[in-house]
């Protein structure tokens, strides 16, 4: 086929249509750039950054979709022949596909970047800006999938003797699917948990999650695996379907703030007063503490000791853990320095010899 076409190809290279067809390109690249100057000033010059993305984003792929549409339209009232005009014509075909698959990808991107803009999962009271962040990173990856393969679809379906070959295989499409089906079935049931996470939400960005025994955040969501930082900086790497499947804590689902406790174990002579005035001054003292809860209660009574249960509130999970180190030290410090004979001991009671022999020989006397 290409022994035929090209002869004639470089016969039109030298002709007045090649010019024709160049000229788009020759007036078209710097007019775009001009009118996209233009556009960023305009954008630059509102109040919200959406259109500075659009714009961003979509200036590329309008570099050489328009003039392919010029091209396109101008096709028909060149005269190239038969041969060439049918190759002429579908190679643009093909470049058109991968323009606005380009374009379709970057407006993908651009609304990932307008959302990450808008909703900051630094600060502090972040559950909304996790919500959507989460939910758009997801179908974000989905997006893009199915645009990859909807372009590649079309670019073959260009070809008729790959479409002659797409047709015949329908009729053996059941047991294909079936086929495909079960060699992919767990990389389908990834997918589909992707999809249930990004609408449901069992987790998010961000996220405070117990699994698997570790404490760690949500740090990266994919169709296919979740990646959660755990609190000495491991990454822990566990397939989307585990959160479908397994139970796991979730410390942030509906709110980050959680109760912090710390056991004591004290002597029955510590005063609890005395405990409850100096956790007050502590946390009162601390920017951790939310100013919520702040509790001392005895929560048990074993032989040798007192449990005292010492209960405070904070932000997030980060905060408590440091409360919760901190008043364990300053409380033991308190008692030691104040109460050291409450300190938790083991008692001994000592009995005269004499008291011994005089009760073992009580015990002998028949009644």
């Amino acid at each position: 086929m290409f022994e035929h076409i090209i002869p004639d190809i470089v016969n039109h290279l030298l002709s007045r249509q090649t010019f024709i067809l160049v000229l788009p390109f020759l007036v078209g690249i710097p007019l775009i750039r001009i009118i996209y100057m233009v556009l960023i000033r305009i954008s630059k010059k509102s109040d919200t950054q959406v259109d500075d993305h659009l714009v961003l984003y979509t200036r590329n792929p309008a570099m050489y979709i328009l003039p392919l549409l010029v091209i396109k339209i101008l096709t028909p009232f060149l005269d190239f022949g038969p041969n060439i005009q049918k190759f002429f014509s579908h190679s643009l075909n093909i470049l058109l596909i991968a323009g606005f698959t380009h374009l379709a990808l970057n407006l993908v991107f651009a609304l990932r970047r307008i959302v990450s803009d808008n909703y900051n999962v630094d600060v502090e009271d972040n559950l909304r800006a996790r919500k959507v962040t989460t939910q758009v990173g997801i179908l974000v990856k989905i997006a893009v999938v199915i645009i990859i393969i909807i372009s590649i679809s079309a670019s073959l379906m260009t070809f008729s003797g790959i479409r002659q070959i797409g047709v015949s295989l329908l009729a053996s499409a059941g047991v294909t699917g079936i086929i495909i089906g079960l060699a992919a079935q767990k990389m389908l049931s990834n997918l589909l948990a992707g999809i249930q996470i990004a609408i449901t939400q069992p987790i998010r960005i961000d996220d405070v999650l117990i699994v698997e025994g570790e404490w760690g955040r949500v740090e990266e969501i994919t169709l296919t695996f979740v990646v959660v930082r755990i609190w000495d900086l491991r990454r822990l790497v566990l397939p989307i379907s585990y959160f479908i499947d397994k139970p796991f804590q979730n410390w942030t689902r509906t709110s980050s703030d959680i109760l912090g406790t710390v056991f004591l174990y004290t002597d029955y002579t510590v005063s609890v007063d005395a405990i409850r005035k100096e956790m007050e001054k502590i946390v009162a003292g601390s920017e951790d503490w939310d100013k919520k809860v702040c509790g001392v209660q005895v929560t048990d009574s074993k032989p040798d000791v007192l449990e005292i249960r010492l209960l405070i509130s904070a932000k997030d999970a980060s905060k408590a853990w440091n409360l919760r180190c901190l008043l364990r030290e300053k409380i033991v410090d308190f008692i030691q320095r104040n109460y050291p004979e409450s300190l938790p001991r083991t008692r001994a009671e000592l009995i005269p010899q004499s008291q011994i022999m005089v009760t073992g020989s009580a015990k002998m006397e028949p009644k």
